[in-house]
């Protein structure tokens, strides 16, 4: 089910939407303190955010800043102002679509819908790994982890690529590095070593410590149970 935090101050207009999508297994969540918008983001850690322009405090525009400072995660703007100007503020802010307010609530619910497909649909999904949920973009090459997307080479991506696909296995660098080479990823032994430590170093600066395991004379592990 995917999770939507709703950031709009109208709790009649935020009630009837959550109703609606749950009939799609859309989750909702409100606002509870418009002044911690941010930390309830990062605590409810959704896979996209309805943004109201008009908010108690500050409006949509600053906290669509604020969350793009950690996070990439598909958005929507609402406003009662329609004007050209909004919309051409939401979308370099960083929205992914704008909807003016009154709207249709299918219409809505429709254009959740199709962000979630654009943004997830492409992406090879790994179940939950207990510190957030994890998955492969293959549309632009990164992995995403906690709603932050990671940016990978070809190379890294690849590996992580073969490793999550057999997870719970033992991957010989052999194994590796003929994937590499079948797809034009030309590396050799040496090459292979430099990939996967720096891969390693760039996962723990996003607290992914151990996510792949060395086995001495064997080769490399994603464990069953770290995704």
């Amino acid at each position: 089910m995917y999770r939507i935090y709703m950031v709009e101050d109208d709790n009649g207009i935020f009630e009837v939407v959550k109703s609606r999508g749950g009939k799609y297994e859309l989750q909702f969540f409100g606002v509870k303190n418009f002044r911690n918008i941010l930390e309830e983001f990062s605590d409810i850690e959704p896979h996209l955010v309805i943004m109201d322009i008009g908010l108690p405090f500050f409006d949509g525009y600053y906290w669509c800043r604020k969350i793009r400072e950690i996070s990439n995660v598909p958005m929507i703007f609402l406003s009662s102002a329609s004007d050209n100007l909004n919309m051409v503020m939401a979308m370099n802010m960083g929205g992914d679509d704008f909807v003016a307010k009154p709207f249709d609530y299918e219409v809505l619910i429709a254009k959740i819908q199709a962000l979630l497909r654009r943004t997830y649909d492409f992406a090879e999904t790994v179940s939950g790994t207990g510190r957030g949920e994890i998955y492969l973009n293959t549309r632009n090459c990164t992995l995403v982890y906690k709603n932050t997307a990671i940016d990978l080479t070809k190379n890294e991506y690849k590996i992580l690529s073969v490793l999550i696909e057999n997870k719970g296995e033992i991957v010989s660098r052999e194994r590796l590095m003929d994937s590499l080479w079948e797809s034009d990823c030309y590396i050799d032994d040496n090459t292979l070593t430099v990939n996967v430590n720096r891969l390693r170093k760039k996962l723990n600066t996003y607290g992914l410590d151990d996510f792949i395991q060395t086995k001495k004379g064997m080769g490399y592990l994603i464990e069953e149970n770290a995704v």
